[in-house]
């Protein structure tokens, strides 16, 4: 018997290569199957928006089905195959994960930075989120981009990697769906408020744990960056419920801590502003500290895959 013929082992082994094929080749250029997963829903949208909950009930269901149906039947048929298992679940570790195009994205950010081109900071923004980059400056930049990349090491490397290792395809294809959806329709704005309720919660369920996962290793590996763990832990402690997303305050209060800055305050969406609570109690973001955040993310995106294997092998 050998090592592959385990289902975990498989599974395991694809995960990790799915990880090595994001880092060496990053987002798939063309056709990539999550934007085509967001075409379809934006056509589900024209058909079943109306200002009810029930209604993006409906519209969760009738975008995630098809993914989970497809995750299962592609489960199914590498059963017993691994070979087959390992290179259908790397394929799909590559197309979900998007570890390494955040973290080029926010390092061009640094750069345009530590040039002093706002103008070219402010343009590369919203690759990294939906904020209003017009007003924001050199340090709410700096801010935004470090923020980002503490959120998005859960939703786009930590959260995949575990529902994959948990569930195999189903996890890893299902979870992405989630996760898109909540980014087109859980947006907190009167369009939305009702239709994309449903998704949004199902996104703040999917990242319970892999949110506080992220947030312990990121403790662990504040040494680092030149943090402190015990600080880090208790700025996590203390802040990570002061944002308005039970998931993403974790990440970022535990990467404020790490990196000894102050994180967090005031934003701005589509016009709209917002106030979230500060976290850490350091200095204001600095154009330095977004290539730590983007070595501390590499550092807890490795960690994860590590515990993501074991997971899955040990589940065999």
């Amino acid at each position: 018997m050998t090592m592959l013929s385990r289902p975990g082992s498989a599974r395991a082994a694809g995960l990790l290569a799915g990880a090595l094929l994001d880092a060496v080749l990053g987002d798939p250029r063309r056709g990539h199957p999550v934007a085509a997963f967001g075409a379809a829903a934006t056509r589900a949208e024209t058909v079943l928006w109306s200002d009810s909950r029930g209604r993006g009930v409906a519209m969760v269901a009738v975008c995630l089905a098809p993914v989970a149906l497809a995750g299962l039947a592609g489960q199914r048929i590498a059963r017993g195959r691994p070979g087959l298992t390992v290179a259908a679940t790397a394929l799909a570790g590559w197309t979900v994960l998007g570890g390494t195009s955040l973290e080029d994205a926010a390092l061009a950010l640094g750069r345009a930075l530590d040039a002093g081109d706002l103008a070219a900071a402010r343009r590369m923004l919203p690759a990294l989120c939906g904020r209003d980059p017009e007003q924001l400056d050199s340090a709410g930049l700096a801010r935004a981009a470090v923020e980002s990349v503490a959120e998005n090491t859960s939703d786009a490397v930590v959260a995949p990697l575990l529902w994959g290792a948990v569930f195999g395809l189903p996890g890893l294809l299902g979870y992405r769906a989630v996760n898109t959806l909540d980014a087109m329709i859980g947006q907190r704005s009167p369009r939305y408020q009702r239709f994309g309720w449903a998704a949004a919660r199902l996104d703040d369920v999917a990242n319970l744990i892999p949110a506080r996962v992220t947030g312990l290793l990121t403790v662990a590996l504040a040494p680092t960056v030149g943090g402190r763990s015990r600080r880090a832990l208790g700025v996590l402690l203390r802040d990570g419920r002061s944002h308005p997303s039970p998931n993403a305050g974790q990440c970022e209060a535990a990467f404020a801590g790490a990196l000894g800055i102050q994180l967090g305050g005031r934003n701005s969406y589509q016009g709209r502003a917002e106030q979230r609570g500060l976290l850490g109690g350091g200095r204001p973001a600095a154009a330095l500290d977004i290539s730590r955040a983007v070595r501390l993310s590499r550092l807890v995106s490795a960690a994860a895959l590590g515990l993501a294997a074991v997971v899955a092998w040990r589940r065999s």
